[in-house]
């Protein structure tokens, strides 16, 4: 079986998706059933995807598709482009990492896409007045054209089901979760970070959009020093690529004087990645909405303290491993109480809510789906 996996995207530095894409490689080509995977990347994301992501299988191809990175080429590309790549490659299998527009009837073979969130009816900030509706124009094009349709927890299905009942109700559609596999990492300081740093810290990982309420736990952070109950030396250290919201929370860093003690990284490496949660006091992740949220359970691979908000894909996924605060009312005041009664708590023995995210079990899973779509 051959799987081409589309994922060019906008983003220059690695992003969710991207990491879900690299993923879904990594567990198919593990396989026996599975001949080749191809990724199919743009240009400009090649160079990450072959450095940034443990990717090492001689099954996983990499192919960078060289076009102007703007909306209008890469929709085109999407309608023209892909269908000629897929004639030419002859995959068993197109799985889409994320909705894109395209053509059904210049596809021979099944059409898979991963559903992640429906954050453009639910979360329209995160794209902007005019963008929201070519994204929601896209996402419905890519639901109702899709054989198949793979939603990354039940909380998403369920969103699916809300906004598109008559697709999930005549589609094939399955919750199959992102899994978390850091076996071939290694561990080393970011590059980013002194070569002598030794500082305490508090992690968050997300991209800088609104739904992820990065701006709270900036000001959690900074009442909690504030008050005392905090030492100054530690640090709020945020990986992420850089979104709508990265002025904002640049502009609220320094009206906080806090320059020196949140540090904002991006495009760093598995091996960083690592080494940056193995090394945290704290992991925190404030979303008003998620609909899966990686970062999490790579936090909990790592037997991180975890302080999250009390949404349901949080409960969904963390389940009793983490500690939850309330969004309602006094947020910043919750979230702060909620991370120094964890800072004070004593460290748990290694949660086993990863086992629920395991690669093996996660690839049979994808196999079985293709299988019935062929």
């Amino acid at each position: 079986m051959h799987i081409l996996i589309a994922v060019l995207h906008r983003p220059s530095k690695p992003t969710g998706v991207c990491r879900h894409a690299a993923n879904l490689a990594r567990c198919l080509a593990d396989l026996d059933q599975v001949s080749q995977v191809t990724l199919v990347t743009g240009a400009w994301q090649k160079n990450y995807f072959e450095t940034a992501f443990a990717i090492s299988s001689p099954k996983i191809k990499i192919v960078g598709i060289n076009i102007k990175n703007s909306s209008i080429s890469r929709n085109l590309w999407f309608l023209f482009g892909l269908p000629r790549l897929v004639k030419q490659l002859n995959p068993s299998i197109v799985h889409l990492a994320f909705p894109l527009p395209f053509l059904k009837s210049r596809f021979l073979c099944p059409v898979v896409a991963t559903i992640h969130d429906l954050y453009p009816y639910q979360f329209p900030e995160n794209f902007g007045y005019r963008q929201v509706l070519f994204n929601r124009l896209f996402l419905q094009q890519c639901i109702h054209n899709s054989n198949g349709l793979i939603c990354v927890s039940k909380t998403t299905l369920d969103d699916l089901e809300d906004y598109f009942p008559e697709v999930v109700s005549r589609h094939r559609t399955r919750v199959i979760y992102n899994f978390v596999d850091f076996g071939q990492a290694g561990t080393k300081l970011p590059k980013a970070l002194n070569d002598n740093f030794d500082a305490p810290s508090i992690l968050c990982v997300g991209q800088h959009r609104k739904n992820k309420n990065i701006d709270l736990l900036i000001k959690a952070y900074a009442l909690l020093r504030d008050e005392g109950r905090l030492s100054e030396a530690t640090k709020l250290i945020i990986v992420g690529s850089p979104g709508p919201e990265t002025d904002t929370l640049v502009h609220l860093i320094q009206e906080l004087s806090l320059e020196d003690s949140v540090l904002m990284l991006s495009a760093i490496d598995d091996d960083e990645l690592c080494w940056l949660y193995q090394n945290c006091q704290l992991f925190v992740i404030a979303s008003a909405l998620e609909g899966f949220c990686i970062p999490l359970v790579e936090a909990l691979y790592f037997s991180c303290k975890v302080v999250c908000s009390d949404i349901p894909i949080f409960r969904e996924v963390g389940a009793s491993s983490c500690t939850y605060f309330d969004l309602a009312g006094d947020a910043v005041k919750n979230l702060a109480q909620s991370m120094n009664h964890s800072l004070e708590s004593a460290v748990f023995g290694k949660s086993d809510v990863h086992l629920r995210f395991l690669k093996t079990a996660i690839a049979t899973q994808f196999l079985q789906f293709y299988s019935e779509l062929m």
